[in-house]
């Protein structure tokens, strides 16, 4: 019988590796796996390579992560935020490394990593920084960049709805880079708000197959809607 729901966040983080490259879902605050990424903290890996949209906010959550040297590079679109004070310390201290990526981009490139697609060439950042080094090629009189797929050893997703085989459903604006991130990954961990029976979930409304999904534990964050 297959059943991916665990009864802990520590059971959910269990095995994640130093040096690990994290995918870390949410759009600031919107969607982001906040109890994950606590339990990422009391689980101890470091030498990490986090990937997320920005760089943490005041001394919780990814920032504190940083804060307590576990991480060893930030992938991610937007580094200077408001509140993104331990990045900015650790930056100009020399003490983290730092890849931007346009938004879209970072998307894409983690699309193509569940998707099995290696490389895909694109027009944004060209004639820029981002660009400095990459491949570039001509096509139809445009040029484009050659970016790599972005995969994870772990993704920390956050849905709205699982069952048992790892099937999904986000709420709104909860879902922007979770499902491509559950898609990129080895091992992909999601807290859920609600855990349904099999057949409860309307297909029509599962954004991220259970095929993808290899741990899934309730967190309640106190949501009135049901």
């Amino acid at each position: 019988m297959i059943n991916k729901i665990v009864q802990s966040v520590a059971d959910a983080l269990a095995g994640v590796k130093d040096g690990s490259t994290v995918l870390i879902g949410g759009f600031g605050s919107v969607g982001q796996p906040d109890a994950l990424i606590e339990g990422l903290i009391e689980q101890g890996a470091t030498d990490l390579v986090c990937v997320a949209n920005n760089a943490g906010a005041g001394r919780v959550g990814l920032a504190r992560l940083m804060e307590l040297g576990r991480v060893r590079k930030i992938i991610c679109s937007f580094p200077r935020s408001q509140g993104s004070v331990v990045f900015e310390e650790l930056y100009r201290e020399g003490k983290i490394e730092l890849e931007i990526v346009p938004q879209g981009t970072m998307a894409e490139r983690m699309r193509a990593a569940g998707a099995g697609i290696p490389a895909f060439f694109t027009a944004t950042s060209v004639g820029t920084l981002l660009a400095k080094g990459k491949e570039e090629r001509e096509f139809d009189g445009r040029r484009y960049v050659m970016e790599h797929a972005l995969k994870g050893d772990v993704a920390l997703v956050e849905a709205w709805e699982g069952d048992r085989w790892g099937n999904l459903t986000y709420r709104q604006s909860g879902r922007n880079f979770n499902p491509v991130m559950a898609m990129a990954a080895e091992l992909t961990v999601v807290q859920v708000q609600h855990i349904r029976e099999l057949g409860e979930l309307d297909p029509e409304k599962v954004a991220t197959p259970g095929i993808f999904v290899n741990r899934v534990v309730r967190v309640d964050r106190g949501a009135p809607w049901v």
